[in-house]
């Protein structure tokens, strides 16, 4: 009796394990569309694998990891992966993991990946990533790794990425950022990691600890320069003008000096 139970819990078990989970088929089958893959990385990302991903800790689908049947890591590095990211990323509910750096890979960030709520490592650096960083992936509350650099990502930096405790990595250098960097990520108190300025660098616009505070608003050194060199040589062209205007109006007097003193003189 007790051999028939211990056989068919396994038996139970083992199916658990290899049964797929339907939101992790939406979001590889979605993610499978949004790209393009010239180099023919990801052969085996196929409907049928899409369906049956994982089998335990084992997965069918290259750069894709499994715990207990379900994908918990998306590691597709320097594949050359062109395309956008979809917003069905979202349905990978037990994702831990998603690195997709070094592609080239365009559009936005999704806001919908707030709902990876498990996700501990977000790397999206070295692509073509355009738009502003979503404030909502500080729902993510056990992200320990932003990793946003080398992309062309504009606006501020959200304030809401401050409230990221357990944040200890975290890079958005080089791309299009403006604005004041919040203090809860530059400057941060406690017992938090701090970021340095290699975190923040190559933004034009992005000012605030740890980079140089905001450039006052004026004429530039060169500008100033140019200014001065023109108005002195303004200067110098009215002081000449000026001067010729004397010389001549003298020059004249002299002569009309002349002759009187020749008028008076008598004829001999």
């Amino acid at each position: 009796m007790g051999f028939w139970l211990v056989l068919l819990f396994t038996l139970l078990t083992c199916t658990n394990l290899s049964k797929s989970d339907p939101s992790d088929e939406a979001c590889l089958t979605h993610l499978s569309q949004s790209l393009k893959d010239p180099t023919s990385s990801l052969q085996n990302w196929t409907k049928s694998n899409f369906a049956n991903p994982c089998n335990g800790f084992t997965s069918y689908l290259p750069g894709a990891t499994c715990n207990n049947g379900r994908i918990y890591k998306l590691s597709l590095t320097s594949l050359s992966l062109q395309g956008s990211l979809s917003p069905y990323l979202a349905n990978c509910t037990n994702l831990q993991s998603l690195d997709l750096s070094s592609n080239q890979i365009t559009g936005p960030i999704p806001a919908d990946l707030q709902s990876l709520v498990n996700l501990a490592v977000l790397n999206l650096s070295s692509n073509r990533l355009e738009g502003e960083i979503p404030p909502q992936l500080a729902m993510c509350a056990y992200l320990n790794v932003i990793d946003l650099h080398d992309n062309f990502l504009s606006g501020q930096i959200p304030q809401q990425l401050g409230l990221l405790v357990r944040l200890s990595a975290f890079d958005v250098s080089n791309n299009k950022l403006s604005g004041p960097i919040p203090a809860s990520l530059g400057n941060r108190s406690g017992t938090l990691p701090r970021f340095n300025a290699t975190s923040f660098e190559g933004n034009k616009d992005l000012y605030g600890y740890p980079l140089p505070p905001m450039k006052a608003k004026g004429l530039s050194v060169l500008a100033i320069v140019g200014i001065g060199l023109g108005s002195g040589f303004a200067s110098l062209v009215l002081s000449f003008t000026g001067v010729c205007i004397w010389l001549k109006v003298t020059e004249q007097k002299i002569a009309l000096e002349e002759g009187k003193i020749s008028s008076l003189m008598p004829d001999y």
